[in-house]
Order: structure tokens, then C-alpha cells, then sequence
């Protein structure tokens, strides 16, 4: 039966490959996207493209009331950890503020299931590899964010029946990743630093780890999700096992580009050591699966880069509180 799907962020990177797969589903698909971090040339030909902002109450309401929407997928964030410090107000209404004005549209038109892209920045520093079962401990203002549209989904669902399923990603890397922020997405930095020349940039002594998911193997398990009744109402991991060091990123990353690895260290920032995560219950619920291995997945990425080419790097424009930032983004 054919479904009709609401998908936030769709012209941006994770966004565009979940709507992608719910076309492959036979979903009806319509996505909402400001541009403000995506294009359209990511939003997939048989979408019905909305440009418009998570923020505009009176377009989201005069949006639910135009389609009938069985599904809600929100995947719209600006989600840079380390710069999210920097941009409260801004964070907020877009993280949380926004989210809130789409769970309130989505009980009002009786939708199904709100599908939701929350974050491992929700763990903070808690033992690795870090599980559902953990207390969530942010540390950032993103992750805060993100935690609490999670207890407001949870809230929701008690008081309106509003079905939900919450996914946290991470480090997710691939095609159409915006590799023009300097701020967010380490794959995509160092490949535009690679392209234009520069030496890739890592922060304090590389030893930091993450496990880098592609986003081959993220955005069809969030597609089908709603097709899986074991999966109303829960939480779940999801992306790659095996954790790397910001170093052997670089290495793989210099590779995959074709150059011998340059890299420059700046001085270390505010954040979270050791990140990455189990994915037992993902497994259980949604199956086994291959994971990409890290230098295929890398390869992919680095020649969909190379035909998109390099992208000069703007600073954010609207910076709340320079105490202690970062000089590198500072200019």
C-alpha cells in the first residue's frame, strides 16, 4: 500500500538517501528543506520538493493540511557538536523548537509514526562502546537538544498516542555530504581540504575515536522502520561497529583521495574523547546486514567528491558567544 511521507531535511545528505529509499518503497514523498545546508539537486526527481523552513508554523499546518501524511521523518538539524556551544538560540530553535512545531502538526493530523533523527552526542562521555541502556548524559548543546525532543516524543506518545521510533546516528559519511562546513562532518572536511589543496586539520593529538557509518547502510534501515511494528516506540543505535582514530581517518581518507596524507594538528577543543556505540538491538529488530568496511565506503564518497569538486568554507554567519571559540572558526 502506498504511503504518504513527510521528510524534513530531504534535500540535505542523510535526509535525500531516506527519501530515496521510501521512493524505492512505492511512498508517496513529499520533503520540506530551507537549503540552508542541502540543495536541490540532492532531492530525488519523483519528491515533491516544499522549500520552507521547520521553523514556520503557519507553512507546516498549511502543509499537513494539503497532504495526508501517514509518516513523519525529521531528519532537519544543524548538527555541529563543538559549534552548537557558540550558537544556543540558534540551536535550539532549530533542534528543538523546530521539531516541536512538527510533533505538534503531526498529532493534530493524526499521523501514524513520527520517525526521528536523534544523535550519539546524546551519550556525552559515557562508557563505550555506549548502549540504549545508558542514561544519557550530553555534554554539548546539540546533544541537549536532541535529548530533549526525545523525552518530548516519549511525553507526546503518553498523552496522544502519537507512535514514534528514534534512531542515533553517527558519523555518518557519504555522497552529497555538504563538504563545504567547516564545522561538522570530518569525511567531508578532509576531502575539501584534499581538493583544495590544504593540509587536512585535525584537532589535538588525533587519537580521538569514532566509528564512521556509510550512509548506505543508515538511511534504508530508517526508511523501513515504520514497516516494523517491533520497532514503535523504542530507541535505537545505528551505524558502523569499529572505531578508528581521527589519525587512521585521515590516512583512509588521503587514500581513498589518491594523495599522500598531509596533517596539520591545531590546538585540542571541547569534545567528547571516545564516541561510538553497540547496535544490538538495531541487529535484533531490523536483521543482520554486511556493513560497508570503512575504505569502500570511503572510495564511494571520495569519487562522488571529486565529480562534485571542492566547495569553498564559510564561516557561520551568526556566532552568539565567542568565548572560547575555536580560531580556526573564527575567520
Amino acid at each position: 500500500m502506498t504511503h504518504t511521507c513527510l521528510v524534513t531535511g530531504g534535500a540535505g545528505f542523510l535526509g535525500s538517501h531516506v527519501a530515496e529509499e521510501l521512493l524505492k518503497n512505492d511512498c508517496s514523498v513529499v520533503i520540506l528543506d530551507d537549503l540552508s545546508g542541502g540543495s536541490v539537486d540532492n532531492v530525488p526527481a519523483a519528491a515533491n520538493f516544499e522549500r520552507g523552513s521547520v521553523l514556520d508554523r503557519p507553512r507546516i499546518e498549511a502543509l499537513f493540511e494539503r497532504h495526508t501524511f501517514n509518516y513523519v521523518f525529521h531528519l532537519a538539524a544543524y548538527a555541529a557538536e563543538g559549534l552548537s556551544h557558540h550558537i544556543k538560540h540558534f540551536n535550539y530553535q532549530n533542534n528543538m523548537i523546530g521539531s516541536v512545531n512538527l510533533i505538534n502538526a503531526a498529532v493534530n493530523h493524526d499521523v501514524k509514526c513520527f520517525v526521528f533523527a536523534s544523535s550519539i552526542a546524546v551519550y556525552g562521555s559515557n562508557q563505550v562502546p555506549m548502549s540504549e541502556a545508558l542514561v544519557p548524559q550530553p555534554e554539548d548543546s546539540y546533544g541537549i537538544a536532541k535529548y530533549a525532543v526525545e523525552l518530548e516524543r516519549e511525553a507526546t506518545r503518553r498523552m496522544f498516542g502519537l507512535n514514534h521510533i528514534i534512531f542515533r546516528p553517527h558519523n555518518v559519511y557519504g555522497p552529497r555530504q555538504n563538504i563545504g562546513d567547516r564545522y561538522r562532518n570530518v569525511v567531508g572536511i578532509f576531502m575539501n581540504q584534499i581538493m583544495l589543496g590544504q593540509p587536512m586539520t585535525v584537532f589535538g593529538d588525533g587519537l580521538q575515536t569514532r566509528a564512521f557509518s556509510y550512509v548506505g547502510d543508515v538511511a534504508p534501515i530508517i526508511a523501513r522502520a515504520v514497516e516494523v511494528p517491533a520497532a514503535y516506540n523504542r530507541v535505537f543505535n545505528v551505524g558502523a561497529d569499529t572505531p578508528c582514530t581521527l589519525n587512521e581517518l585521515a590516512q583512509a581518507v588521503a587514500e581513498a583521495m589518491g594523495v599522500e596524507p598531509r596533517i596539520v594538528h591545531l590546538p585540542s577543543r571541547d569534545e567528547v574523547k571516545h564516541a561510538y556505540s553497540r547496535h544490538d538491538e538495531c541487529l535484533r529488530v531490523f536483521g543482520e546486514r554486511r556493513p560497508t568496511p570503512l575504505r569502500e565506503g570511503l572510495s564511494e564518497m571520495a569519487r562522488w567528491a571529486r565529480r562534485a569538486g571542492p566547495r569553498q568554507s564559510q564561516p557561520f554567519s551568526s556566532i552568539e558567544i565567542t568565548r572560547n571559540l575555536v580560531p580556526s572558526w573564527r575567520s
